[in-house]
């Protein structure tokens, strides 16, 4: 006997079962939208703290709140954008948060890429938000010229709506815009540094650039240092090692911090044994110039060489192997090797007689200085703008650049000095004086030079002190 087949499970309507899936899914969909208390207490919010950046520290306005301790937390909510590799560890974006009741402060840092659109967005203001700050003022526009680092504080009403724009443009000048009902108004402040004077001693072991900067004193103090002295050393073969220098010169001085210098006040150069001095001092009449320490004009006619720290490649022969034409002639004037590009300047207060070709000599400029002397600069790769024929040039302005145009075999300038139509060697002509110090400014000269001049022995003794202990 054959065993009965198992019976079939009960079979249930379509409509049970659509009705019996659909409550499934929904059973489903509402754990994962509401969780269980048991999950909600499980969620964990952290606060990160983050310090701004130090570079963009640097350039905040000097009258800066007091940082906040943990327990008042900083009104300004930091904000980076996207800042490059290296600069992505110093730089982290905040998390946002809540909008705290009244008003609220905001600073971005300017990253790479960003717009005063872009930082705009950052802080929750729209682009009518924008055309209405760059609208309220002509100088407004300002805000738009960004640099990395720059950093824009933001005052917010408890609506979001802009009440106060500011950044600090450098370590004097700050910018702002303040809402004065429905429009902006534009302000600028510049704060006035203190000026004190400071010392500086260097001793020459390579070149006058690189002692200069060892010992504390800026580009444009070490080009004016050279200019000073331009007139009775040449940079390019005077100096030897060992030569010294001492200079005091103003300090700019905000909040306790140096930011910046001055000018020179004097400076004292010993080169192979001889001393050269340099006193400043401003007539009654607002001109400063220099001096020496007993009065007589640092100032002559001309200075000794159209480049600043140029090597010389070839000097004043009267019978020389020309490089290109191998032939014996006369070398009428000094051969200044220096980059391509490098500025060329006017040796003499004069009148440009000639600015363009001029045979083997290229590119030429030829300056008339009065009656009496007349300069030539060749091989010149251009002209500065502005130098053409008949016009008056003072002695340092800028002529042109060092080229390789004419008969050249490497970027230099040929400089010639005449007297009287006759060529003379630049390097050992004597000459010509300025005035000196006016008789009525003497007294008042003497008294200031002597004080400088002393000023310079007692640092340059405590010094030399404080290096034997």
């Amino acid at each position: 006997m054959t065993e009965a087949p198992p019976k079939a499970p009960p079979l249930y309507p379509k409509t049970h079962l659509l009705a019996a899936s659909g409550i499934a899914a929904l059973l489903s969909l509402a754990l994962l939208v509401f969780p269980t208390s048991d999950v909600e207490a499980k969620r964990t919010s952290l606060a990160l703290d983050m310090a701004p950046p130090a570079d963009a520290l640097k350039d905040q306005p000097a009258n800066t709140e007091q940082a906040p301790t943990e327990a008042e937390p900083s009104p300004f909510a930091q904000i980076e954008g996207d800042a490059p590799a290296d600069e992505q560890n110093a730089a982290v974006e905040q998390p946002a948060e809540a909008p705290a009741p009244g008003a609220q402060h905001r600073q971005v840092v300017v990253a790479k890429g960003d717009t005063l659109s872009t930082l705009f967005q950052k802080v929750g203001l729209s682009a009518a938000d924008i055309q209405a700050v760059l609208d309220s003022d002509p100088q407004a526009k300002q805000f738009t010229h960004l640099r990395r680092g720059q950093i824009l504080q933001f005052e917010l009403a408890a609506d979001g709506q802009l009440q106060t724009l500011h950044t600090q443009l450098s370590h004097l000048e700050s910018i702002s815009l303040q809402r004065q009902g429905g429009a902006f108004a534009f302000a600028r402040v510049i704060d006035k540094p203190v000026l004190r004077d400071a010392y500086a001693h260097g001793v020459i072991n390579n070149s006058l650039s690189l002692s200069a900067q060892k010992a504390g004193l800026s580009h444009g103090q070490i080009m004016d240092l050279a200019n000073i002295f331009g007139y009775d050393l040449d940079f390019t073969q005077d100096i030897r090692q060992g030569d010294q220098f001492d200079v005091i010169y103003e300090q700019k001085v905000l909040d306790g911090k140096v930011i910046g210098t001055g000018s020179i006040l004097s400076a004292r150069f010993v080169s192979r044994g001889k001393t050269y001095t340099a006193v400043r001092y401003t007539n009654k009449q607002g001109n400063s110039s220099f001096y020496t320490a007993d009065g007589n004009s640092m100032r002559k006619a001309f200075v000794r060489s159209p480049v600043d720290f140029a090597r010389i490649s070839s000097r004043f022969s009267g019978a020389r192997q020309h490089p290109i034409l191998n032939k014996i002639r006369a070398h009428q004037g000094v051969d200044y090797a220096a980059a391509r590009g490098t500025p060329i300047k006017a040796t003499g207060d004069g009148k440009v007689i000639l600015a363009g070709r001029k045979g083997g000599y290229g590119n030429t400029v030829i300056i008339q200085h009065g009656a009496t002397y007349r300069t030539l600069y060749g091989h010149m790769q251009g002209f500065a703008k502005g130098i053409r024929d008949g016009v008056p040039v003072k002695q340092g302005q800028v002529i042109g650049y060092i080229g390789t145009t004419g008969l050249a075999t490497g970027p230099h300038v040929h400089y010639e000095f005449q007297v009287n139509g006759v060529h003379v060697d630049p390097l050992g002509q004597k000459l010509p004086m300025a005035d000196p110090i006016a008789r009525n400014d003497r007294a008042k000269f003497a008294q200031q030079s002597q004080a400088l001049m002393a000023r310079m022995d007692q640092e340059r003794a405590t010094l030399v002190a404080s290096n034997k202990r």
